[in-house]
């Protein structure tokens, strides 16, 4: 099985080695052509603004919806996230729009307020997850069928629609794998 991390801009290498390491073939994505060569792509933290930009500049923006459509699964983290979303609170920045929420981008607030929580997610199992917030984002509203995994103050920082998985935080920058080996899973083999 073979994943894309969408190398643009952003935290693209450490979820490169979160993949490797959970024993999965990863190609970094910077043509649209080389989506065909995946069943699944990762959209790194970054700058959203900066990465929507160059999706389109790229002709990245098209092909990834179209590859969505015939069933390639998407894990958005912060950034990714945000792109993935339908609604962005105060933006009309450029976005996939495929995930049927509203997001708020820096929600947690700036920089000097990041921060680490351990949440409880069933579908991880019994151990918290380490979550790691930079500049964090969170979904303030979810359509039905839209299944909420966890929250942080009662705001929404991981949730999957579909083939589309999105987390508000960066679990790359941990030593937890359980999230990318949930996203595998998630890969139609």
């Amino acid at each position: 099985m073979r994943i894309g991390v969408l190398a643009l801009q952003g935290a693209f290498r450490e979820h490169r080695r979160m993949l490797e390491a959970c024993g999965a073939e990863v190609v970094e994505i910077r043509k649209p052509e080389e989506l065909d060569e995946v069943q699944g792509l990762i959209i790194p933290g970054g700058e959203s603004t900066t990465i929507g930009k160059l999706m389109i500049e790229w002709g990245l923006m098209d092909k990834i919806k179209t590859r969505y459509n015939q069933g390639m699964a998407i894990y958005g983290t912060c950034a990714g996230m945000i792109l993935l979303c339908k609604e962005i609170v105060s933006s009309n920045q450029p976005r996939l729009a495929l995930l049927d929420a509203t997001v708020q981008r820096n929600a947690f607030g700036r920089q000097r307020e990041s921060f680490e929580a351990d949440l409880t997610v069933p579908e991880f199992g019994a151990d918290p997850v380490k979550a790691v917030f930079i500049r964090a984002p969170f979904i303030e509203q979810v359509g039905p069928g839209v299944n909420v995994m966890a929250k942080v103050k009662d705001k929404v920082v991981i949730a999957r629609e579909g083939n589309l998985l999105v987390t508000a935080f960066h679990p790359e920058l941990t030593d937890d794998n359980r999230i990318h080996k949930y996203f595998i899973s998630m890969l139609k083999k």
